[in-house]
């Protein structure tokens, strides 16, 4: 998702991800570049996924590199020529030159094209990084609205948002301009992407939400259970799996992979590179993707090591002179012997794989604010104790002149004064010492909110 100079300076542990086929998506990846059994592309194909890798527009013109390209992948993401920076460079004015090469190239030659990114904190061109509020919100609902339009018929599914959760244990989103214009930025954008492109796939894209366990995974997985359940447009999960050292493959990540896809969505690996390229954790990927059955795809963040932003790590298929390597061997052999799904995924199940059993027991509410001038975002984590909680009420007193505009995950009683937060048919079950959040957006000073939790 990075670009070169960005990654290399940014974080050090990056991780995960997963993707699949639904049976009914086989058409859309049935061309691929050769027989089925010799190449990625065509055997992903036969299992009615795709196998595709990240492109640069500059090397179009590396005859080596585009041999690779054309023989290969039958799915193809523009590293960047998509991305903020690259679109408009100047408010209002739009450059599609670059995105517009790799498109061309990939569709001429049966080629599929993944879009990324509409929206994200890194890569925005400067005149976007100095605006805030209403204004920011505005201007990136009108990127979205144009980009997605411009390729609409061209891309079959869009990174709509990406990275906006925060790592560590806080499960909750990423600080940064867009978020506060407010929390429901991401269903924004979603509606807005939906509106100007509704052929394509709307997915959400990040990093290190391939363990189970983590409250990360958990933040993103609770914000998709909202979207769907709210009728929020959301069809797609990617999972970047940047695997090393500091971020390794877990053997749970099936169990992340069909988790989300339990949810309703497809689950896509979006940007897999493996330090070392362990041929044992590519083959080990691939067969994760294989059993689940919404897991519809995979794509390689580069083709040979020299194209790698992260090179040193020899982290993909193919050597820098391009010859190919044993975990070439494993990906194409796990392909090879995988099944074709048959049955198209069942509805999501009532209840999460994860729900605890009700119970009662006391609880806690800690909140967290985003102030501006003129409004606010508060997030609220609500914590069992040491029994699970079957339902549960918190009471947040606003200072004078304070008014919610917006919530999500919570019903709320009072705009204004003191406001009382129950839970909605989804997050009202708490394992005992396990957390759920909600939020609201409010006008005026937040001031200092001392939130209280009753069970029940």
């Amino acid at each position: 998702m990075r670009s070169t100079r960005w990654k290399a300076a940014s974080r050090a542990a990056l991780a995960l991800a997963g993707a699949g086929a639904l049976a009914a998506s086989m058409a859309l990846f049935a061309t691929a570049p050769a027989s089925a059994g010799t190449t990625l592309g065509a055997s992903a194909a036969e299992k009615g996924r795709y196998f595709g890798t990240a492109v640069a527009g500059f090397k179009l013109s590396d005859s080596a590199y585009t041999t690779i390209l054309n023989r290969e992948f039958n799915m193809v993401t523009a590293e960047n020529e998509m991305k903020m920076n690259a679109t408009e460079p100047q408010q209002n004015q739009f450059s599609y030159g670059a995105a517009d090469q790799i498109v061309n190239h990939a569709r001429s030659r049966g080629m599929s094209v993944r879009g990324h990114t509409l929206a994200w904190h890194s890569q925005q061109p400067g005149w976007m990084e100095s605006m805030s509020g209403s204004a920011l919100r505005q201007a990136m609902l009108n990127h979205v609205t144009q980009v997605a339009t411009h390729f609409r018929g061209q891309v079959v599914a869009w990174d709509v948002v990406n990275e906006a959760f925060a790592d560590g244990s806080s499960g909750g989103r990423r600080d940064s301009n867009l978020q506060r214009t407010g929390n429901d930025w991401i269903e924004a954008a979603f509606r807005a992407a939906r509106a100007a492109d509704p052929g394509a796939k709307l997915c959400y894209n990040d990093y290190n939400t391939d363990n189970w366990t983590h409250a990360k995974t958990q933040g993103v997985y609770n914000m998709v259970r909202d979207f769907k359940a709210r009728g929020v447009p959301i069809d797609c999960v990617g999972f970047q799996s940047h695997f090393n050292n500091d971020s390794p493959y877990v053997s749970n990540y099936r169990t992340t992979l069909s988790s989300f896809a339990a949810l309703g969505v497809d689950v896509q690996i979006t940007e897999l590179d493996i330090q070392g390229a362990s041929a044992s954790t590519y083959r080990s990927v691939v067969e994760d993707c294989l059993a689940v059955a919404r897991c519809n795809g995979i794509t390689v963040w580069g083709i040979r090591d020299s194209d790698s932003w992260r090179a040193s790590q020899t982290p993909l298929l193919f050597n820098s002179n391009g010859s190919k390597k044993a975990a070439y061997d494993a990906v194409l052999a796990a392909l090879n012997n995988g099944t074709t799904p048959t049955d198209p995924p069942t509805d999501p199940p009532t209840d999460p794989p994860t729900t605890p059993p009700p119970g009662t027991g006391g609880c806690t509410a800690t909140v967290s604010v985003n102030q501006w001038n003129g409004g606010f975002v508060a997030n609220v984590r609500v914590t069992a104790g040491s029994s699970a909680l079957n339902g549960w009420t918190v009471s947040i007193g606003l200072p004078s002149g304070a008014t919610v505009t917006n919530a999500w995950s919570a019903n709320r009683s009072g705009n204004t004064g003191t406001t009382n937060w129950t839970n909605v048919a989804y997050n009202g079950q708490v394992g005992a010492g396990q957390s759920t959040e909600f939020g609201f957006q409010a006008n005026g000073t937040a001031g200092s909110l001392s939130p209280t939790c009753s069970a029940g």
